[in-house]
């Protein structure tokens, strides 16, 4: 498996935004998730009605990291996806998943599903290293430049080190091609 980025151009995330939206809404929420809360795709589509549905914060252990001491997390819906979920869940009920499969009853769909989804994003859009894992990274990146705090994001991907994060959200590798492309020699 390729080594995924995050989306680093706010224009290319709005145009996706655009894109799922007039495509398939399920689509755009999956994806709105993603960027907007951090979550692991295997935690999103866990998701049921209930967990969102005119909440203002979404309570969550996350499966990956649920032995380790204080999972529990409150994260706050940004207004952005909260005005989206309140358009998409109005009429849902509160044991239906969020991201619902058609397949089936009641069933979310499936973590290759949303792999493919957004395999069809990166075709539709040109870029290579696009998956799951990319919603989380896009998340972690623009807070980080939006910020500077490291420590901020590092706990907003429930990561143990700070150093790990700077390398998964991409920051580590900027830097080094930025120094390398100004480098002069004389």
């Amino acid at each position: 498996m390729n080594f995924v980025q995050p989306i680093r151009d706010p224009d290319v995330i709005e145009e996706i935004e655009l894109f799922l939206k007039e495509k398939n809404e399920r689509d755009y929420i999956l994806f709105l998730l993603g960027i907007y809360t951090g979550l692991r795709i295997s935690d999103i589509l866990s998701l049921k009605v209930k967990d969102l549905k005119d909440k203002k914060y979404l309570v969550i252990n996350e499966k990956k990291t649920r032995r380790k001491k204080n999972n529990g997390r409150s994260i706050e819906l940004n207004p952005i996806l909260k005005k989206a979920l309140k358009k998409y869940l109005k009429d849902r009920p509160n044991h239906e998943y969020v991201i619902k499969s058609r397949v089936g009853n009641n069933k979310s769909i499936t973590r290759e599903r949303a792999y493919m989804i957004l395999r069809e994003v990166a075709n539709e859009f040109d870029i290579d290293s696009l998956a799951c894992h990319s919603m989380r990274k896009t998340l972690g990146f623009h807070l980080y430049q939006q910020t500077k705090d490291i420590v901020l994001v590092q706990k907003t991907l429930n990561h143990e080190d700070s150093s790990y994060t700077l390398r998964y959200i991409g920051i580590e590798q900027d830097t080094v091609n930025s120094k390398i492309a100004t480098l002069k020699y004389y």
